[in-house]
């Protein structure tokens, strides 16, 4: 039996994941259910599809995941199954997926709901659904095949020989600053080359191996273990101290 892994903005003060999951298991009495977070801002799919992009590859392939972010969703959405990089989304038609993966759906379904509504998707729809998939149900038996469903565009890097024009991404728990400047793009456009990092009123011409390397207060860069630039004070909150936030500008300005 697959993996079901469990996302939602559902925190951790009411009754909504233990439903979702009671729900699962009564089909599934011995389904491994691995949460990853409960935390995601309410109806915040940025945050969710990063943290989902962060970590879904790290699970076997055939591995589910139930995305429950935004899940009533708006009038009109459907709620979908799609087969993607070789692992299973369960999860609302509200545009998440397109933020995680570049790469074309192999299979890709609208749920049978039986024209019901249900103010607990996630447990009336979504759970059964992820279960029946971890199981070894096939999508098009669970629903009607679609040619499409929503994506949203994330920020997208600008770079040539001279210049990488990034976004602050995510701002995680430590208040550490992470990017959406890649690794690959880096080096690719850094060799032979000195560098300035310039991130609101600082800057950097050096990227550290880790972020014990810099002493306590002190600002530190650095590719996290998922290859993006990020940027942080050593047991310091880098967000407030340096007054950024989600969408604030990163620039890697190359000397010629």
């Amino acid at each position: 039996m697959a993996i079901i892994t469990f996302l939602s903005d559902f925190g951790e003060s009411d009754h909504y994941v233990a439903a979702v999951k009671a729900k699962i298991l009564s089909k599934n009495p011995g389904q491994t259910i691995v949460d990853i977070s409960h935390q995601i801002a309410p109806c915040d799919i940025a945050h969710g599809a990063h943290v989902l992009k962060s970590v879904f590859r790290d699970f076997p392939k055939g591995t589910v995941h139930l995305v429950a972010i935004n899940s009533v969703g708006q009038q009109g959405d459907k709620y979908i199954a799609v087969e993607l990089e070789g692992h299973y989304f369960v999860c609302t038609d509200n545009g998440l997926l397109g933020l995680i993966s570049e790469q074309e759906a192999t299979a890709q379904i609208e749920i049978s709901t039986d024209n019901q509504t249900s103010t607990f998707p996630s447990k009336s729809y979504l759970s059964q659904v992820a279960a029946s998939i971890a199981a070894g149900d096939a999508l098009e038996s669970l629903g009607k095949p679609i040619e499409h469903f929503k994506k949203m565009l994330g920020r997208h890097l600008k770079a040539n020989k001279s210049l990488i024009s990034g976004h602050v991404v995510r701002v995680d728990h430590y208040g550490n600053l992470i990017t959406n400047i890649d690794k690959q793009t880096f080096d690719i456009l850094s060799k032979q080359k000195t560098y300035n990092i310039k991130f609101g009123r600082e800057n950097s011409r050096r990227i550290h191996e880790n972020v014990f390397t810099v002493d306590a207060g002190d600002i530190f860069v650095v590719f996290n273990e998922i290859g993006l630039l990020e940027i942080g004070i050593n047991q310091g909150n880098a967000s407030e101290l340096l007054g950024l936030n989600y969408d604030s500008p990163v620039m890697v300005n190359f000397d010629e």
